[in-house]
């Protein structure tokens, strides 16, 4: 069999699915809403139960709690850039687009 024969194969076997440019649009959206969402519960959590969030991970991966709370910063700010990056960014430039 040659590979042109295999892709048929496969392209009869598997379903195809096209989307338009407002369904992506759509989806980024909703991927910001759930991205930013979980963005602020981790920023609740980290202010609100700062103390018991320490030392849960203190305990679990044996580092310093004088050390987390410059991790949690690290992390929250890597979250928010990719998901400015990744999902508000592309989602407002369809919408102009649009």
């Amino acid at each position: 069999m040659h590979s042109k024969d295999l892709l048929k194969i496969f392209l009869k076997k598997t379903k195809v699915i096209t989307m338009n440019f407002e369904t992506f649009t759509s989806f980024l959206g909703y991927c910001s809403i759930i991205n930013m969402s979980f963005l602020l519960l981790s920023t609740f959590m980290i202010l609100v139960l700062k103390k018991q969030v320490i030392e849960i991970h203190s305990s679990m991966f044996g580092i310093k709690e004088k050390k987390l709370p410059k991790m949690y910063f690290k992390y929250l700010a890597n979250f928010k850039l990719l998901v400015i990056v990744f999902n508000i960014t592309p989602y407002l430039v369809l919408k102009f687009i649009l």
